[in-house]
């Protein structure tokens, strides 16, 4: 435009001819020609001209004269609304509107909508995304299925990384959480590396509460973001256009590879998955039709230098539940009991369960860990979460008791070995025989030894035979000859001729 205004001052102002103006401007005299006639007809002198700024001399030059309207100009603010209303269509707002204005000329169909199109345009705006490298991936399932032999149907979910737009497929047997995680675990296997965003729609498996400014994820997956050191972001609730390249993704398998397998018959999900391998590596070798290079070629240049590392194992699916500490310091995780640090009875834990492993969580922190049991109404328990007295009485064992008499003496060790021989089961007589080891803190070992073999001598070998003997001093006393006890011929017995 300030050039348009010189060449109106040279011409309006200055008098100069159409050549000299065009030499002076480097312009062509066919444009001067155009201005200066364009002035004229819009009744503009030099005093007009200098007053204007320029938007508005544009205007006054270029602005065509309104025709005027004959039809009835439609409310396309209100048709715009109406449009949102589930059912309703064009055809039908086109049709109220002859009908209201049947009295006057209105609109065909085809111009309807080409005026409604073009007012629609004027409203909608998008915003172009730029996507850094190795930043987010965008995940999705694609609508159409493959069928299976069986009667099933093969699920595909489809991957792609937000800058090279390389793309993943695979296909699942439905659609439920342990699809979505185990299929990402594969993307992230193929991809070599993780994204810092991972990006799915708001699927109920993944998202049991897709609200727009905080959506939450369930426990296993931010389990799953924690073991790949990545976050899950999910789009917002009906809007697409925060996962369009999950979207053109789809599409594009779809048209790639789907298209491409609708007339073969697969017996399982394995069998989709080979024939799936070939036609994905030729999709993302294809070149682009308007950018150099293919979507493997940028993975290799933007994508893959910039994702995190794998960890060294893959994720395991974990699910999580509350439970209780019992009485008995043990938490029940499918109808199997399993030990805590005693001094947590009463608190609530959570429980992270996987299929090799449950591990027992006290705000955050793992206080147990334990391998899954399928056993229901075992107990599974580690010595050191018991408390002290629980773990020495779990630690008498017959042989040890018998082990603890030996060090005492030969005759305290036949005296421990009878009391667990008299019994059914050892652990019968493990409270005899803690009683008589505990004597020999109150008398001594050498008094214990000397009297369990003056008990052995009596055949009294009872714990409180034991106890007696010392507490009357009897060990103390010179032992008397095994003859003056028991006498071989039975001499101090009187016979049957005593009674007469």
């Amino acid at each position: 435009m300030r050039k348009i205004k010189e060449v109106l001052r040279l011409k309006l102002d200055a008098r100069l001819s159409h050549e000299q103006i065009a030499a002076a401007l480097d312009l062509s005299k066919g444009v001067v020609t155009k201005y200066v006639g364009l002035a004229a007809a819009a009744g503009l002198d030099w005093a007009a001209v200098q007053s204007l700024d320029d938007v508005t001399l544009e205007r006054r030059l270029l602005a065509s004269p309104e025709k005027p309207r004959h039809h009835v100009q439609p409310d396309f603010g209100r048709i715009h609304h109406e449009l949102r209303r589930k059912g309703v269509t064009l055809m039908l707002l086109w049709e109220e509107y002859r009908a209201e204005y049947a009295e006057r000329q209105t609109y065909g169909y085809s111009q309807f909508c080409e005026n409604y199109r073009h007012f629609a345009k004027r409203l909608k705006r998008s915003m172009r995304q730029i996507h850094r490298g190795g930043e987010k991936l965008f995940i999705d399932f694609a609508g159409p299925t493959l069928a299976l032999a069986d009667g099933g149907r093969a699920h595909i979910y489809v991957a792609a990384m937000g800058a090279s737009g390389y793309t993943f497929a695979c296909a699942t047997e439905r659609e439920t959480m342990a699809d979505w995680l185990d299929s990402t675990a594969r993307t992230l296997a193929f991809y070599g590396g993780v994204p810092a965003l991972i990006v799915p729609d708001n699927p109920r498996a993944l998202i049991p509460e897709a609200n727009r400014y905080e959506p939450r994820a369930n426990d296993t997956v931010l389990d799953f973001a924690r073991h790949y050191c990545t976050s899950f972001l999910p789009a917002r609730p009906y809007h697409p256009q925060d996962k369009a390249k999950a979207e053109s993704a789809v599409q594009v398998v779809e048209r790639w590879i789907l298209a491409r397998l609708r007339h073969q018959r697969f017996a399982s999900v394995h069998e989709v998955n080979r024939a799936i391998a070939p036609l994905l590596q030729r999709l993302n070798d294809h070149p682009f039709q308007k950018l150099p290079g293919s979507r493997a070629s940028a993975f290799a240049q933007l994508d893959a230098p910039a994702l995190s590392p794998l960890p060294a194992q893959r994720y395991e699916l974990a699910t999580f539940k509350t439970v209780k500490v019992h009485i008995d310091y043990h938490v029940e995780v499918d109808q199997h009991r399993y030990s805590v640090p005693h001094a947590l009875v009463g608190q609530s834990l959570e429980a992270r369960v996987t299929r090799t492993t449950v591990e027992l969580l006290h705000r955050g922190q793992r206080v147990a860990c334990h391998a899954h049991s399928s056993q229901v109404g075992k107990f599974s328990t580690v010595n050191e979460h018991m408390p002290a007295a629980h773990r020495a009485h779990r630690e008498w064992s017959p042989q040890r008791l018998i082990d603890w008499g030996q060090r005492i003496g030969p005759a305290t060790a036949e005296v421990v070995t009878r009391h667990l021989a008299e019994h059914k089961h050892p652990e019968h007589g493990n409270r005899a025989c803690l009683g008589l080891l505990s004597l020999a803190k109150r008398y001594g070992r050498s008094r214990l030894e000397a009297a369990c073999m003056l008990a052995l001598q009596l055949g009294a070998c009872k714990y409180r035979h034991v106890r007696n003997i010392l507490a009357n001093n009897r060990d103390q006393s010179a032992p008397a000859p095994a003859r003056d006890w028991v006498s071989p011929d039975h001499t101090h017995v009187r016979g049957p001729g005593y009674y007469q």
